[in-house]
């Protein structure tokens, strides 16, 4: 896959990881775009680098977006867990 489809997979992640755990985030919607987008990119190299398998060409294979999915979640947590209470 090349970056272009690394970062439409970043933003669909973002907006999935989103979904899963819904709640103000102190970056609102382009915070979560970028973490979408960074998770995308750390999962996959995450689960290319130590869990041994190695990201599909496929845009459409399931462990790609697993691991997308994945990292923007852990992302998403840790960047609440840092800043959430920062905008109150």
């Amino acid at each position: 896959m090349g970056i272009i489809s690394w970062i439409i997979l970043g933003l669909l992640a973002g907006a999935i990881a989103k979904f899963l755990l819904p709640g103000r985030d102190p970056g609102g919607f382009f915070g979560t775009t970028l973490i979408g987008i960074a998770g995308a990119f750390i999962g996959g190299w995450i689960s290319a680098r130590w869990m041994d398998h190695p990201i599909n060409k496929d845009f459409y294979d399931g462990a790609t977006w697993a691991a997308a999915i994945g990292g923007s979640l852990v992302l998403l947590i840790a960047y609440r867990i840092l800043f959430g209470n920062s905008r109150r």
